[in-house]
């Protein structure tokens, strides 16, 4: 059986999209993360380095979000994936990106693109 660590909610200004305004004025993002890996080892020791630390994800998450701008949703979520497997406890991360304020002409709640990824 595989725990899970969540970070949800996490609201970054990035530069993404396929619009000259989008990548001039930017918008925020909203990530979701799920890691699946074993906490087994850090529950029986109590020792953060035994576990995936939050906040140093929280950080190389933000860091991609407000970097590099690129076209598609669907590339951010990978470049989110690969931050997420980068530590090897990680078995498979699912990424969720939301863009609230994507350009569509009606209304509308969300915008979101989600991908799984597994080594």
């Amino acid at each position: 059986m595989t725990d899970r660590i969540l970070l949800t909610g996490l609201t970054v200004r990035g530069n993404h999209g396929v619009f000259d305004f989008e990548r001039r004025d930017g918008q925020d993002f909203v990530v979701d993360v799920e890691l699946e890996l074993d906490t087994a080892t850090a529950a029986g020791t109590d020792d953060l380095t035994h576990t995936v630390h939050y906040g140093e994800l929280a950080e190389g998450l933000a860091a991609v979000i407000a970097g590099e701008p690129v076209n598609l949703l669907e590339t951010l979520a990978q470049r989110l994936a690969d931050v997420c497997l980068s530590d090897d406890r990680v078995q498979a991360a699912v990424v969720t990106v939301h863009k609230p304020q994507a350009p569509i002409p009606l209304t509308f709640s969300d915008v979101a693109v989600q991908i799984r990824r597994e080594r």
